[in-house]
């Protein structure tokens, strides 16, 4: 199976790029840009187009928004004429006003902002010309490196002893960027075996957290990782944020659809964070130049 995917830096992008490293069945073409044309298909032959997604449209500018629609309009187009799958990831923004139960996937995003519309409007032309694709929706990206990492963002500002400001007033499912990418490659070779189980899937992390609660956790496993390392470093507090002062927004994906189609189990955010600082100590050894007989 041979997949394209666009927006080289992007968490997303990279954590596929490792799945991918880690099997033989899959083979990834990557660009750095975030559109593709008919001629780059027709060249690279793929199974799949995958598009990241806008992690925080709420808080990009509208020409971004704009930007990135536009983007996908070119894409579909593209795969249209090629008859390539499409798989395009969105943020669980979407659903801007929450809703007071998990949501399904039947539920069709309907927001106020208008930067959100544009992307529904994207969507909505998706589900009506283009029958091979897969909207998928995520709960909030987290992952170590790339673009709204947001993990990797955390720990830095944690470690320097920077003050973490995040909302404790807006319920949401945090989501592995490395989960992601392998449910959306399991996805997809189920797909091209013949599953033909095209449509809207939601994707997301177990537990249901604010980001308040999913930093501050972030906060004590870092203490954890680094007082067993032996380093003592004070790091930065985290700060509560409170946007809704009347009641707890929540934005809560409802994933059982890509359990019974597909057979994807979510991952509960605590464990991939902690296998992440794992990875990060790890890292941080490498570079310190610990175990590897070199002095740091």
């Amino acid at each position: 199976m041979k997949l394209l995917i666009l927006d080289a830096g992007h968490c997303l992008s990279l954590a596929l790029a490792r799945e991918a490293s880690r099997r033989t069945d899959t083979e990834l073409v990557i660009e750095q840009g975030s559109t593709v044309t008919t001629e780059q298909l027709q060249a690279i032959t793929p199974d799949a187009v995958i598009i990241p997604p806008l992690a925080h449209p709420l808080s990009m500018t509208p020409a971004e928004v704009k930007a990135h629609a536009d983007a996908v309009d070119v894409c579909v187009d593209a795969c249209q004429a090629q008859e390539v799958a499409l798989v395009w990831c969105v943020s669980d923004q979407l659903y801007e006003e929450g809703f007071d139960i998990p949501i399904d996937e039947h539920v069709v995003p309907a927001p106020r902002d208008e930067c959100l519309r544009r992307l529904v409007q994207t969507g909505d032309r998706i589900r009506a010309e283009y029958h091979r694709h897969l909207i998928v929706r995520l709960g909030p990206l987290f992952a170590l490196e790339g673009s709204h990492a947001w993990l990797s963002e955390i720990i830095d500002s944690l470690i320097t002893g920077h003050s973490v400001r995040a909302a404790e007033d807006v319920i949401f499912c945090p989501t592995s960027a490395d989960a992601v990418a392998r449910a959306l490659i399991g996805m997809l070779q189920q797909q091209t075996c013949g599953a033909d189980a095209w449509g809207a899937y939601h994707l997301a992390g177990t537990e249901p957290v604010s980001a308040f609660t999913f930093t501050s956790m972030v906060r004590t496993q870092l203490a954890t990782h680094l007082e067993g390392r032996g380093e003592h470093i004070t790091l930065g507090d985290v700060q509560a944020l409170n946007h809704h002062h009347d009641a707890k927004l929540r934005r809560v994906l409802n994933c059982r659809r890509v359990l019974e189609v597909f057979g994807v189990h979510q991952k509960p955010w605590r464990l991939e964070v902690g296998r992440m600082l794992d990875v990060w100590c790890l890292t941080r050894d490498h570079q310190s130049g610990i175990g590897t007989g070199e002095t740091a």
